[in-house]
């Protein structure tokens, strides 16, 4: 999954889609909280939570934003190091 996020479509009528493994599948929360960080960055957290079943801040999803966070950091990635952190943070009850 691409851990690059272009916001090409600012301003536009397009519905977001996220490409998500099946519920069941070991690798749904990992791809879930991409999608939550994807929504963000395009302004449209509720469509990633009504298409994960997640909210932002999801308590279960902490581990997985924790290693999304490293890294972003360690990539030099800070737009989703920057939302890594805002979902932790929300996460966390701040």
């Amino acid at each position: 999954m691409s851990r690059a996020f272009v916001n090409e479509d600012a301003g536009s009528d397009q519905e977001v889609s996220f490409d998500l493994p099946d519920p069941d599948s070991a690798y749904f929360d990992e791809a879930a909280a991409w999608a939550l960080i994807q929504g963000a960055d395009q302004g449209d957290s509720v469509s990633a939570e009504i298409a994960t079943g997640y909210r932002w801040g999801e308590e279960r999803l902490i581990p997985q934003m924790v290693r999304i966070l490293e890294e972003a950091e360690e990539e030099g990635e800070d737009r989703v190091a920057q939302l890594a952190r805002r979902f932790l943070r929300h996460a966390e009850g701040g």
